[in-house]
C-alpha cells in the first residue's frame, strides 16, 4: 500500500515541503510530489473521510480496459439538479461517480462535457444559479387591458414577473402602475406566494427600485431598501448593458407572454382582481408544465431545489413606508404633509431622512432614529415631545394655550385677547409662552385691574408684548383716557385671529 494518507498528513497537518515529507517516509521527492498531485487534481480537500482503499482508488485508477464509448456516462441532468444544491460542487459528484463506476471517465473530462452539456441545454444555464440564492423581478413588456364598466375607459394593467434562479419557478401578477406601492406590494405578494425568501434580489434599474444606475454602487430606493432590510435580503441591481445578469427574468418574462398574456388576449376584463384571477390559473398550468430538455418541470424543480433553501418569512408582516428628506426649521419641528413633528433642538438646520407609514412618523439623521411620532392629518398643527425642547422651553411644558387664555380670563377679556394675540402670532405656540407668563405675572406688581386696562390700551395700539404692557405700567398710561376712534380690538373681532375661544 502506497503510503499516500501519511504524505497528506505531513503536508496538510504537518506544513512539510515536499522535500522533508520525501526524507522522512523514505520516498523520492517524486512519488510525494505525485501524490500530492493527484490529489488536488481530484478535487479532494484534507481532512478526508475516505478510506485509504478508496482513496487509492480515486488517486490511482487502473487502466481503462473499457473501451470509451462504453464506459458509464454520468446523468447529466441528475448532476446538474444536484450542483444547485448548497455545497455541492462538481467534484463531490465526481467523487461519487466515480465510486458508483470505477472504470468511469476523469475528473477533467467530467467537467468538461458537464460544461457542454449544459451550454446546449439552456443559454441561462451557462450562468449557475445556487439553490434559494437569487430571485430576479421584472416588469413584462406587454400590458393587459381592463375595462372600467361605468366608463368603458380601458386602461393598461402592468405585468410584474418574478423567477427563481435555481428551479425558474414564476410568479406573476398585474399591478395598475410600476410606482412604488405596486413594486413593493407585488415583492410582498410574491414572497408570500415562494413562502420564503432568497438571500438576494435582483431587480432590473427600474426607478422605484434603483434611483441612480451605477456599475459597482447602485443607489437602492430607501422604500425598497427598507422592504429588504425586513425581509433580510440583500439587493443587487442588474449591471446597465449586461443582459447576462437578468437573462433569467428576461426568459421569464417571455414564457409568461407566451402561455399566459397571448393565451389571455381575446378575453375582456373588468377588475384588476379578475384579471388576476386568470393569471394565477395559467400560472399554475406553466409552473406544472414540464421541461423540454431536463426532468420534471419548474414546480417539482422549486419543490426539491429552492424550497427548502429559502429563507423563512419574517414573524411580522411589511408595513409599506415612503422615504423623504427634509430640513429642520429653526423651532426644531419639520413639516411633513403639512403638519409639524418635533425633532431634537440640537439638529435646527439639519437633514433628516422621514421614514412615513400610515400610521407613524420616523425621523432619522446619520442611519439613526431621532424621533417618532404618530401620524397626525391636521394641517398646519405641531405635534411636540417635550425631551426635543431646550431647557428654556421645556421648564414651561407644563403650560398649555388653553390653560394660559383660562388664567388671563379671570384678570378680565382685554388680558385674555393679549394672550390670545401673542399665542396666534406666533408659528408654535409654545415660542409665546414665555412672555404670556411674563405679562400675567405683572399683576402681582401692579394689581389686576392696572393690568386690565394696561391690556386695553395695548390692543387699542396695536402693540401686544410684554415690553409694550411693562413701559405702559411703569408710566401709568393705563390711566390715561382712549381717543374714541381707538377704542380696543380683541382678538376674537381680527379677521386673521382665531380668539381667546379657540383655545377652550
Amino acid at each position: 500500500m502506497r503510503k499516500v494518507r501519511e504524505v497528506l498528513r505531513l503536508k496538510f497537518d504537518a506544513g512539510l515541503s515536499v522535500r522533508k515529507i520525501a526524507a522522512s517516509l523514505r520516498i523520492s521527492s517524486g512519488s510525494a510530489g505525485n501524490y500530492l498531485h493527484r490529489f488536488n487534481a481530484c478535487g479532494l480537500s484534507w481532512p478526508t473521510s475516505w478510506s485509504d482503499a478508496e482513496l487509492e482508488r480515486l488517486l490511482f485508477p487502473p487502466a481503462p480496459t473499457v473501451p470509451s464509448d462504453q464506459r458509464p456516462m454520468p446523468d447529466w441532468a441528475w448532476v446538474h439538479a444536484e450542483s444547485r444544491r448548497p455545497g455541492v460542487t462538481l467534484a463531490l459528484l465526481w467523487q461519487e461517480y466515480r465510486l458508483a463506476h470505477p472504470q468511469g471517465f476523469q475528473y477533467s473530462w467530467f467537467c468538461e462535457h458537464y460544461r457542454l452539456w449544459a451550454a446546449k441545454v439552456d443559454v441561462v444555464m451557462r450562468q449557475e444559479h445556487r439553490a434559494g440564492e437569487k430571485l430576479f423581478v421584472d416588469y413584462a413588456g406587454q400590458t393587459a387591458p381592463v375595462i372600467d364598466r361605468q366608463t368603458g375607459e380601458i386602461r393598461q394593467a402592468q405585468i410584474f414577473v418574478a423567477v427563481l434562479g435555481a428551479s425558474s419557478y414564476t410568479f406573476a401578477e398585474a399591478t395598475w402602475s410600476q410606482k412604488l406601492p405596486d413594486w413593493l406590494g407585488s415583492h410582498v405578494r410574491c414572497f408570500a406566494f415562494f413562502g420564503g425568501t432568497t438571500q438576494i434580489l435582483v431587480p432590473d434599474n427600474l426607478r422605484s427600485g434603483v434611483t441612480k444606475a451605477h456599475r459597482y454602487e447602485p443607489d437602492i430606493n430607501p422604500s425598497y431598501r427598507d422592504l429588504a432590510e425586513h425581509y433580510g435580503i440583500a439587493v443587487l441591481p442588474a449591471r446597465s448593458r449586461k443582459p447576462k445578469d437578468k437573462a433569467k427574468v428576461e426568459v421569464g418574462v417571455q414564457v409568461v407572454e407566451r402561455w399566459i398574456l397571448a393565451v389571455l388576449r381575446n378575453r375582456q376584463f373588468f377588475s384588476l382582481g379578475e384579471l388576476n384571477t386568470a393569471i394565477a390559473l395559467l400560472l399554475d398550468r406553466l409552473n406544472h408544465k414540464p421541461f423540454k430538455k431536463l426532468p420534471g418541470s419548474r414546480r417539482s424543480a422549486f419543490e426539491s431545489i429552492d424550497q427548502p433553501a429559502l429563507q423563512a418569512l419574517p414573524e411580522h408582516p411589511y408595513v409599506y413606508a415612503e422615504w423623504k428628506k427634509v430640513r429642520v426649521h429653526i423651532d426644531y419641528h419639520v413639516e411633513v404633509d403639512g403638519h409639524f413633528y418635533s425633532v431634537p433642538y440640537q439638529l435646527v438646520k439639519h437633514q433628516l431622512e422621514v421614514r412615513l407609514t400610515a400610521q407613524t412618523v420616523e425621523c432619522f439623521h446619520a442611519n439613526q432614529r431621532v424621533a417618532s411620532h404618530l401620524r397626525s392629518q391636521h394641517k398646519g398643527r405641531h405635534t411636540t415631545q417635550t425631551e426635543h425642547m431646550p431647557k428654556s422651553h421645556r421648564e414651561h411644558a407644563e403650560w398649555t394655550p388653553q390653560r394660559l387664555i383660562r388664567w388671563a380670563e379671570q384678570t378680565g377679556p382685554n388680558t385674555a385677547g393679549v394672550i390670545a394675540y401673542i399665542l396666534e402670532r406666533r408659528i408654535h405656540p409654545q415660542h409665546g409662552f414665555r412672555a404670556c407668563l411674563g405679562i400675567l405675572r405683572l399683576s402681582k406688581q401692579h394689581g389686576e385691574a392696572r393690568l386690565e386696562a394696561a391690556c386695553q390700551r395695548a390692543l387699542a395700539l396695536g402693540a401686544c408684548s410684554y415690553k409694550s404692557l411693562e413701559s405702559i405700567l411703569r408710566q401709568g398710561l393705563e390711566k390715561l383716557p382712549l381717543a374714541q376712534q381707538n377704542l380696543p380690538l380683541l382678538p376674537d373681532e381680527h379677521i386673521n385671529l382665531r380668539g381667546p375661544g379657540y383655545y377652550h
